[in-house]
């Protein structure tokens, strides 16, 4: 059975040496967690969830971010997942269309706070979880992407994987773990196509169903070990012909967690080559976007049905607005969380600029998805000039990744208005160490107010 395969390899995650890059791009990715979650935990539907689940509240060890309020381990998760993926600041594991981290850190933060286990353990969890759920996220893509979210599908697998690292399962409990994982996951696309808070909630409840099945197989709860494999299973139902040999074949040798994207921009990935592009044609011609005539963006088909939507009203909206995005990238020259405020969102030149802009698909582009995101733009000015730039991929994505350096602004630019200088610049010293941290639970993070 496949989740026997993969139980074998998450219950030697726990002990196996592991190569620094490894560790060092896992220390990446909490940091990155902690700059999406911080500014999510701040607003709907994270609050929201916070009402509603009022009961749950200051009971247990783990911590809500960035309120530093207590609550249970799965409560925790639901809560912090939700916030980890509302900003749309979350990493992406780009072969997968999927973003790992914001179940799998939700989960294993929350378990290993709850435990009060070490930041190496935590570590070690998060990277088992990265490596299971990314590679079943390649086998079912990209046809399990034309309906479901997978972040919030296959985002189950991988914190169910980093909560049985944590709790020391053995290898059968660890994979009747996997198994209901399996039969819990679900996110469907249609909540991208309206302005509702489902998207986020579905991975704050892929990071609770992880929890829930893991804490369920440590006191024998079983489930049905051929749950990926089988004819009524999760690659029958929910994609076409998985190829799950290839998919796990360098489990064990290679490590995804090393080639993991971190955003750049604040918005849904599909309109980030598009942004790259005009953000360079932007500082190499000194672009004024009151002389711009015509704008054309070529790319691959799925962005343009995800993101093509050039009436955006609201926040939500405009973050799946590639014209949108655009607009705003070249009156502004950045699209981070203040590109969607409601004073940038009733801006009168992001709106004109909007009527200028053509969208096609590339067939090139369209062929080499979701393995590479890519999009040219040409911009027509009034003058008669024509500037095209082709970004053949994403800032931060693994051929062109974010450097340490440009994380750490990423993170202070989100993190430091919520918490303050002080606790912000803590946080991210401790989490830098995080290896070397003897107890999770006593991470300090408070909100400045």
């Amino acid at each position: 059975m496949l989740v026997d395969k993969l139980s074998d390899y998450a219950t030697t995650t726990r002990t196996e040496r592991l190569p620094d890059d490894v560790v060092h791009a896992a220390k990446r990715c909490v940091i990155d967690w902690f700059a999406a979650t911080i500014p999510g935990g701040v607003i709907p539907p994270a609050t929201l969830l916070i009402e509603a689940l009022e009961d749950d509240i200051g009971h247990g060890d783990a911590t809500l971010f960035p309120s530093g309020r207590t609550t249970t381990i799965r409560t925790a998760a639901l809560i912090n997942g939700t916030a980890a993926h509302t900003v749309e600041f979350d990493d992406i594991y780009r072969d997968a269309i999927y973003h790992p981290g914001a179940p799998v850190v939700a989960a294993a933060l929350a378990t290993a706070q709850g435990h009060h286990t070490s930041g190496e353990h935590l570590l070690r969890a998060v990277i088992a979880g990265y490596e299971i759920s990314t590679r079943i996220g390649v086998a079912v893509t990209p046809a399990h992407y034309e309906y479901w979210h997978t972040t919030g599908t296959v985002g189950t697998f991988g914190a169910a994987a980093a909560v049985a690292v944590l709790l020391g399962l053995d290898n059968k409990r660890t994979a009747h773990a996997l198994a209901n994982a399996g039969t819990m996951a679900a996110g469907l696309q249609q909540a991208f196509r309206s302005d509702a808070m489902s998207k986020p909630l579905h991975v704050g409840r892929a990071a609770e169903a992880g929890v829930l099945v893991a804490l369920a197989a440590e006191k024998g709860v079983t489930g049905a070990e051929d749950i990926l494999e089988g004819r009524r299973g999760f690659g029958a139902a929910m994609s076409r012909d998985p190829d799950w040999s290839s998919a796990f074949a360098d489990l064990g040798s290679a490590y995804n967690i090393t080639k993991t994207t971190q955003k750049n921009h604040a918005a849904c990935g599909h309109t980030f080559a598009a942004i790259d592009a005009v953000l360079a044609l932007r500082v190499q011609h000194g672009l004024d976007p009151s002389n711009v005539k015509h704008i054309v963006v070529g790319t691959y088909s799925k962005a343009l049905e995800i993101t093509g939507n050039s009436r955006p009203t609201t926040a939500f909206e405009a973050k799946f607005s590639l014209p949108y995005c655009v607009s705003v990238a070249l009156v502004t020259g950045q699209v981070r969380l203040n590109a969607f405020s409601p004073e940038r969102l009733r801006d009168p030149k992001i709106h004109e600029l909007i009527s200028r802009i053509e969208l096609h698909v590339d067939p090139k582009m369209d062929a080499d998805f979701p393995t590479h995101r890519a999009a040219v733009v040409e911009i027509e000015m009034h003058g008669g000039q024509t500037y095209r730039y082709f970004a053949r991929t994403r800032k931060g994505d693994p051929d062109d990744p974010l450097t340490d350096e440009e994380l750490t602004v990423k993170y202070r630019e989100l993190v430091t208005p919520m918490i303050g200088d002080r606790s912000s610049a803590h946080l991210l010293d401790t989490l830098w160490k995080l290896d070397q941290f003897d107890d999770v639970a006593k991470l300090e993070v408070s909100s400045k107010n």
